[in-house]
């Protein structure tokens, strides 16, 4: 059995992926120049975030933490707080 590298080790299941380690992953895995003073901005006001980002977002997170995202809502923040806390914090 080989491990795959590109793929985030899961959040145990007591929590502990935090709003740094989120910033990290925005950066790291979907390769979005992210600084964490911009996690709260509108998407509007990110001038790189596109469509693109979003489903590299859910694709990386969804390992990251261990669970689906309810992508419906995904659809709906406004901010990459917003789906952090809607991943992360429920």
């Amino acid at each position: 059995m080989s491990v795959d590298s590109t793929v985030p080790a899961p959040v145990p299941a007591g929590g502990g992926f935090t709003l740094g380690d989120y910033v990290r992953l925005v950066n790291d895995e979907i390769g979005m120049p992210l600084a964490p003073g911009q996690v709260a901005a509108d998407f509007d006001e990110l001038p790189d975030w596109d469509s693109l980002y979003l489903l590299k977002l859910v694709t990386a997170l969804e390992p990251a933490i261990g669970r689906r995202i309810p992508v419906g809502r995904v659809l709906e923040a406004r901010t990459l707080k917003e789906i952090y806390e809607l991943a992360v914090l429920g």
